[in-house]
């Protein structure tokens, strides 16, 4: 009897040691995993390009402290000689151009124009392609762009029902590779949106564009984009023959900013442009519209022109009368300092080119504009990144940003088209493409990795 009291007595101790000293053994492994979930970085860099400034500084080192946990690689130091620990990982582009990655400030991911052109109008992807066809688009297109340097995209409607809010989350929480997403959910117009419906197909406009044409009915389209995702709204200012009043245009200001979203506006006419301008539109796009009196109003009011300059090509089908036109007005509000994005609208598919390289093409209408090589940069970056309000997180190569990196063998400042020898590109510290080679393996993970409630 007395055995057994004293065994079990043991038992008991020994059972409670183990609890007592269970929390120091977890916090113990935690505390190693957690360790075990940081990597440093360091890259070489033979040149490091400020576009800011306009300037490439020589035998310049990034330290990067990349998290695999939370998926945020943070930009830890930068200079000459940087002491690192004896298991940084080190990335030799001494021969090599970098600087932060690429943005366009308007595109839509999920939409892609068949081989026969739809007049602008995409009938056939909005009765043929379901959302999840348009999310599985959205990817491969995120994905293309990505590898050609694009890290930010400003995606402006034209995704089904939020295929767009889909895909962000998906890169956010660390399913799949991407840039990071500026969305805008659906496309919101007075009635009929975009299209040239007749009365027994009303209901095709839908999710395209959301009908807003009274104050309660704006108010209610804002809200819902913003309840699923949207992180910037988008407005069809004169996509009828019944445009948005000023008052109409303030109140989708205004009640964006309430919730901290700012608008973006398409315009195709002179009165619907000068109309989004004296409501205080964050962003003007297309540039059909626009000509030098708007420019001077919108270099007054800091209002961004996005004005999605196809260039003259053989795919574009611009006529001659219209590329002049384009590449006059892309001067004349660079010559009056409007501010400046790069931006596509590059839905179209090419055979042959995937839409990295069909987004590059765009520089050719910068070119033509006769705009220094070393301000395209600029706008490609800076002033994405500041469009996007991103500006203090990411996309500059500074000490607490975010580390999203490309590098090429040329230097961009001289030379814009050294864009098109992209070899290496690194989103939140984690390498995407290596000696020109995609390796995205990294990037996609069997569950939520960073997080499921992203929203």
């Amino acid at each position: 009897m007395r055995t057994y009291c004293l065994r079990t007595i043991a038992t008991t101790l020994l059972l409670l040691s183990a609890i007592v000293f269970l929390p120091a053994t977890v916090n113990a492994q935690a505390a190693g995993k957690a360790s075990d979930d940081i990597q440093m970085v360091l890259v070489q860099a033979g040149h490091l390009v400020d576009p800011a400034s306009g300037t490439a500084t020589p035998d310049q080192e990034i330290l990067i402290e990349r998290n695999n946990r939370t998926g945020r690689g943070i930009i830890q130091a930068i200079g000459e000689n940087l002491e690192v620990p004896a298991d940084t990982e080190i990335i030799d582009l001494s021969g090599h151009y970098v600087t932060g990655g690429l943005v366009d400030a308007h595109d839509h991911l999920g939409l892609t124009y068949k081989e026969d052109p739809e007049s602008n109008k995409y009938y056939f992807t909005t009765l043929m392609d379901s959302t999840p066809i348009r999310a599985i688009q959205s990817f491969s297109t995120g994905f293309q762009k990505l590898a050609s340097g694009f890290t930010i995209v400003r995606d402006l409607g034209n995704n089904g029902l939020y295929a767009d809010t889909a895909l962000r989350r998906a890169i956010e929480q660390g399913w799949v590779p991407g840039p990071t997403m500026i969305n805008s959910g659906i496309i919101i117009g007075a009635f009929g949106g975009q299209f040239s419906e007749i009365p027994e197909r009303e209901e095709t406009v839908y999710p395209e564009y959301l009908n807003a044409d009274t104050d309660d009915e704006i108010v209610k389209a804002i809200r819902r984009n913003i309840h699923y995702g949207a992180r910037v709204i988008k407005v069809c200012v004169d996509c009828q023959a019944y445009p948005y009043t000023v008052d109409q245009l303030k109140l989708f200001v205004s009640e964006a900013a309430n919730a901290g979203r700012k608008v973006s506006g398409h315009v195709q006419t002179p009165e619907g442009a000068r109309r989004a301008a004296e409501a205080g539109l964050w962003s003007l796009d297309h540039d059909r519209a626009m000509d030098p009196e708007l420019h001077a109003i919108m270099a007054k009011k800091g209002i961004w022109r996005a004005g999605t300059e196809t260039p003259k090509a053989a795919w574009s089908r611009v006529s001659d009368e219209e590329w002049e036109r384009r590449i006059a007005m892309l001067r004349d509000a660079y010559d009056q300092g409007v501010k400046l994005v790069f931006s596509t609208d590059a839905d179209y598919f090419i055979r042959g080119m995937d839409r990295g390289e069909l987004t590059l093409e765009f520089v050719k209408t910068w070119k033509a504009a006769g705009i220094p090589h070393a301000d395209i940069l600029k706008i490609m970056t800076t002033h994405g990144y500041e469009i996007s309000e991103l500006e203090n997180e990411r996309g500059p190569i500074k000490e607490g940003f975010m580390a999203d990196l490309i590098a090429m063998p040329e230097n961009p400042l001289e030379n814009i088209d050294a864009l098109h020898g992209i070899d290496f590109v690194m989103k939140d510290g984690l390498v995407f493409k290596r000696d020109g080679v995609v390796a995205p393996m990294d990037f996609f993970h069997n569950g939520p990795a960073y997080g499921w409630d992203k929203k």
